[in-house]
């Protein structure tokens, strides 16, 4: 069958598919594949927020007892296990293929975060939460990569964005979730916190059979010699969408030439990103490292402030997770089709900017007692607003700036870096600071995660790549592209 056609290693295929791919008007096709990719953030939200909002139950348990600390190294052991499943299957998805893995990643987290909620001491919890976090962390690759690989230039920032930012709405089922399960007069607390879990798994099951129906990247397919095969699926994206009455050009595109490679040696990789592009690498993994302990040492255990210092009842912590949610969702959203206009680099720099700024103020406050449950979550739901959306437009800059044959691998060790680093330990050293009851020791943890912030708008404003409305090809010449 010409679809099974696969061009040897070391052979040229001249080809116009990502200029086709670019010049597409947008369409049904795009909306399923955001849909059914995009998923992924709602997933992660979803998991999140039951780690955070269960937090105060799986303290009262009767089985497991946990202290603020355990809380904290459950909230690293997720991310620990983000960051290696990143990098392993980030290697795999550039070897194999983007729709091969993000299945492979689906069916680790399913299986994962199903087992979560038979948990039985610490050390089990804390095994299923890696083993979850390696799935979700898989999944940000794969997906990542094939999105920004089929979604057209001109609107390639703003997609980004939206689609990282819907982490928050997985974040606010999460939350109605919570104030369900975990109401005692609804449930009891025990069986509740493993319900939550079961149900991330059964969410995830409809994600996986939503997923049936996209095809691989096609640019993607022709790096690997797979040229009648990406040629089937573009053809056929661009006759439903004229079938559909949209305006789709019949004039060939801009042609490139590439040579097929069904593998890019960890050499080559490593000369890419620590030679070649170091200077994209070093913006890389500042944005990621500073949005990664920004969000991630503030929302794990943004539940236990909530009961700690404001007394809010447990059952009660997903009311205040809406708001903080509604935030993150809308800063995207908002903000979003800036990155495609006015540009990456500005909008860059401003988001990261305003977030750190805004942290440090909410932090003196809260540390001068000036705030309340509300107002603390009404300075949450404003910071987050801007935070979102420059937490977003890290991946998105990991993942445009790099070659084709490494951009799942890239995305994965900016994330898994970014994660390692700034991820890994703030869940840790905030459930320290929490435990000794002091909001001076809080605060001082705020400031630090401000000024990372601020650190990376101004690396950002200097040497962030203009990306914006340009093809990938042009962004980030491929390694294997043949003049």
């Amino acid at each position: 069958m010409a679809g099974k056609q696969v061009t040897a290693p070391g052979g040229i295929v001249e080809t116009d598919i990502p200029a086709r791919l670019d010049r597409l008007p947008w369409g049904r096709f795009h909306t399923l594949v955001v849909a059914a990719l995009g998923i992924t953030w709602i997933l992660d939200g979803l998991e999140v927020t039951l780690a955070g909002t269960v937090a105060g139950a799986l303290r009262a348990s009767p089985v497991l007892n946990f202290s603020s600390v355990d809380i904290g190294l459950i909230g690293s052991a997720y991310l620990a296990g983000a960051v290696l499943g990143a990098l392993f299957f980030g290697w795999l998805t550039d070897r194999l293929g983007r729709k091969r893995l993000f299945f492979i990643t689906l069916t680790v987290y399913i299986i994962a975060t199903g087992l979560t909620a038979f948990s039985w001491n610490l050390w089990s919890f804390m095994l299923f939460r890696f083993l979850t976090g390696a799935g979700i962390g898989g999944e940000y690759a794969a997906i990542n990569s094939a999105i920004q690989e089929m979604v057209p230039a001109r609107v390639r920032g703003w997609i980004d964005l939206m689609i990282n930012g819907s982490f928050w709405i997985g974040a606010a089922l999460g939350a109605l979730g919570a104030i369900v399960l975990l109401d005692p007069r609804v449930i009891d607390p025990e069986m509740g916190w493993r319900l939550a879990f079961l149900g991330g798994a059964l969410l995830a099951l409809v994600v996986y059979l939503m997923r049936t129906w996209i095809p691989e990247s096609p640019r993607w397919l022709i790096t690997h010699g797979r040229a009648a095969e990406a040629e089937a699926i573009v053809a056929g994206i661009e006759a439903r969408l004229r079938a559909q009455g949209h305006a789709v050009p019949l004039e060939p595109a801009a042609k490139v030439r590439l040579k097929v490679r069904h593998a890019t040696p960890l050499g080559e990789v490593a000369n890419a990103l620590f030679r070649r592009h170091r200077g994209r690498t070093a913006v890389g993994f500042v944005l990621m490292a500073a949005q990664a302990f920004f969000y991630n040492a503030i929302f794990f255990t943004y539940a236990l402030v909530l009961t700690d210092f404001f007394a809010v009842p447990v059952h009660e912590v997903g009311w205040y997770i809406l708001p903080f949610a509604l935030g993150n969702v809308l800063g995207p959203v908002v903000l979003g089709r800036f990155f495609d206009t006015i540009g990456r680099r500005p909008m860059i720099a401003f988001t990261y900017a305003m977030s750190g700024i805004l942290l440090a103020l909410t932090g003196w406050l809260f540390a001068e007692g000036l705030l309340t449950a509300q107002t603390q979550t009404l300075c949450w739901m404003v910071i987050f607003f801007f935070a979102s959306a420059a937490a977003s437009s890290a991946y998105l800059t990991v993942g445009e700036t790099f070659p084709l044959e490494l951009r799942a691998l890239a995305i994965a060790f900016f994330y898994a870096f970014g994660t390692g680093i700034g991820g890994v330990i703030g869940p840790w050293l905030f459930g320290q600071l929490i435990e000794t009851g002091s909001r001076t020791s809080l605060f001082g943890g705020y400031l630090f995660g401000a000024a990372l912030m601020i650190i990376a708008a101004v690396v950002a404003l200097f040497f962030a790549v203009k990306a914006e409305r340009r093809p990938l090809e042009e962004v980030a010449r491929p390694l294997s592209q043949q003049d």
